[in-house]
């Protein structure tokens, strides 16, 4: 971000790249749960779709696991097996974002709209919703290159066309688990972060049409942890860890809102569960992104000072 923006403009920035960042998390998570009786798709639809086993394996590996590591081997062997897969590019994205290299989330957020506009003719909901992430990733490229304030209009031209592509899956099916995982991130995060819009709205998206369950209540705890409403964030973020309880960032989710919480109602006990969670999360931080370690450490040394 460039030196002469305010305050103000920084956190906006900050907001929008978590914002992409929680979106990213997102693409590499809609397969969780397999199924071999329904061509490895676990959302409950009537025409099921085969995704391909690697790229299966890496979302798995993600999200059940949390295990980076082992994703980034899967999503190479999805991308040379199943080229035809948008996910799998938009799970290469997403990885690379994690490691901070731009040059390699600009090219495969190419290969995610490219290969997302080319499975329209065949799947047009799927096609339609991954060439809506396709541009949602380029766009998220430009903020990142340009910062907020200069990059705004060529991301807000990116914007337009997500939701156009968004708006025709929906017409297709508007009550696909996949889909309304995706458009319900999208609209729960720019709730918590625009002051007009209403992220109730959102979290019943969430809750009344999107899957797999685990990543509904992760998504939820994080809008609510970031509209301060701590004890609702903890009943979500428990009821994601009933379901994928060796994954190590819903530790350091709900190490966050008990630090939060426990600042809030002025709790040393609550403050000494976070940094017991904020522990059991680097418990497995050899599979964790090396930013997100360190994020993690930074704020579990803040929560241990501010009993001090």
């Amino acid at each position: 971000m460039t030196d002469q923006f305010s305050a103000s403009s920084t956190t906006t920035s900050n907001n929008i790249l978590r914002f992409a960042s929680s979106i990213f998390t997102t693409l590499i998570a809609l397969n969780l749960w397999a199924n071999p009786s329904l061509a490895a798709d676990p959302f409950p639809r009537s025409q099921p779709r085969n995704i391909g086993d690697h790229t299966e394996a890496a979302f798995k590996a993600v999200f059940e696991l949390g295990d980076y590591q082992a994703a980034q081997k899967y999503v190479q062997k999805a991308i040379s097996s199943e080229p035809n897969e948008p996910l799998a590019y938009a799970m290469q994205a997403s990885l690379a974002y994690t490691q901070q290299d731009v040059e390699k989330l600009e090219s495969y957020s190419a290969k995610t709209l490219d290969t997302g506009k080319k499975l329209i003719a065949s799947d047009p909901l799927r096609g339609n919703l991954y060439a809506a992430v396709g541009h949602f990733l380029k766009g998220a490229v430009i903020l990142t290159r340009e910062g907020t304030v200069s990059g705004a209009p060529k991301a807000l031209s990116r914007l337009r066309e997500v939701y156009k592509h968004l708006d025709k899956a929906e017409a297709i099916s508007p009550k696909d688990p996949e889909l309304n995982l995706i458009k319900g991130y999208m609209d729960l995060m720019l709730a918590v972060n625009l002051p007009f819009a209403n992220p109730q709205q959102a979290i019943q998206r969430l809750e009344q049409n999107a899957g797999p369950q685990h990543l509904v209540d992760r998504g939820i705890a994080i809008a609510y942890r970031d509209l301060k409403k701590y004890s609702q964030a903890l009943a979500y973020v428990n009821r994601a860890l009933e379901s994928a309880s060796d994954n190590p960032e819903l530790y350091y989710l709900k190490a966050q809102i008990l630090r939060e919480q426990g600042k809030k109602q002025k709790d040393s006990q609550m403050t000494q569960q976070a940094i017991a969670h904020f522990d059991k999360a680097l418990e497995k931080k050899s599979q964790l992104p090396a930013t997100v370690v360190k994020q993690i450490e930074r704020e579990r040394r803040r929560t241990a000072e501010s009993l001090k």
